[in-house]
């Protein structure tokens, strides 16, 4: 436990740091994230949504992108970094809009939210299906993901490399090795990333909603699995 205290200490310290070059770093206009926003406002207007909470929200891309296209929806994001969140008030969300927050221990009740969302989260935890199982919890009828699918990133043969290693059940013991134990790799361009695809955690959500529907949002052919390095999920759960 102490050294996974020391990864998140290590994460939020990173991005205290960065947080003034945040949007220059990992904001990029049209990218894989800017995508799947497009998707997940269609998926408000099907699914009649009226609140939504975004996780990890950084200096409140996503509040923000909601907000200019639906701005009657009530939009609340949780961001743990203080640096970040002053970022984002300095772009006019108010204290109200973006909060101080866990994603792994949501402050909110069960479904108070008709969708909870993430974007370029998951992969900085190293115990992802916490943050899942929590989305779910506050959820009342959708969560929506955008996030890394390492299997579809990389060579055809790196990917079938790693495809096959993962249907064996082992690619948490390639991780290890690969990143000589510590289970993480470390950048100046993105902290402390764990490896994670989205499809490893249909086993928290498959069982918690009646239809899950995933997209390619950067790369990837008719299998984003095996070809995609970044998808979108939409897990309903109504």
């Amino acid at each position: 436990m102490k050294n996974i205290a020391d990864e998140i200490e290590r994460q939020r310290q990173y991005y205290a740091e960065t947080a003034r070059e945040y949007d220059a770093m990992h904001v990029v206009e049209g990218d894989e994230h800017f995508f799947a926003l497009a998707f997940l406002m269609a998926s408000v207007e099907y699914l009649d949504a009226k609140s939504i909470l975004d996780i990890g929200s950084g200096t409140g891309r996503a509040i923000r992108y909601i907000k200019r296209h639906r701005p009657e929806l009530r939009v609340v994001g949780i961001e743990p970094v203080k640096e970040l969140r002053d970022v984002g008030y300095s772009y006019g969300l108010s204290q109200e809009d973006l909060i101080s927050g866990d994603a792994t221990e949501l402050q909110f009740k069960q479904s108070e939210f008709d969708l909870v969302c993430e974007f370029g989260v998951l992969h900085h935890i190293r115990k992802p299906e916490f943050a899942i199982s929590e989305m779910l919890r506050v959820a009342n009828k959708a969560i929506f993901i955008s996030d890394s699918n390492n299997f579809g990133r990389g060579s055809l043969i790196g990917r079938s490399i790693k495809q096959m290693v993962n249907s064996c059940g082992l690619w948490w013991l390639a991780n290890r090795f690969l990143t000589r134990g510590k289970g993480y790799t470390s950048s100046t361009g993105d902290g402390i990333a764990y490896s994670y695809s989205v499809y490893n955690s249909l086993g928290t959500i498959r069982p918690r909603c009646r239809e899950v529907h995933i997209l390619n949002t950067k790369g990837g052919a008719e299998n984003p699995y095996r070809t995609a390095s970044h998808v979108a999920l939409l897990g309903i759960k109504k």
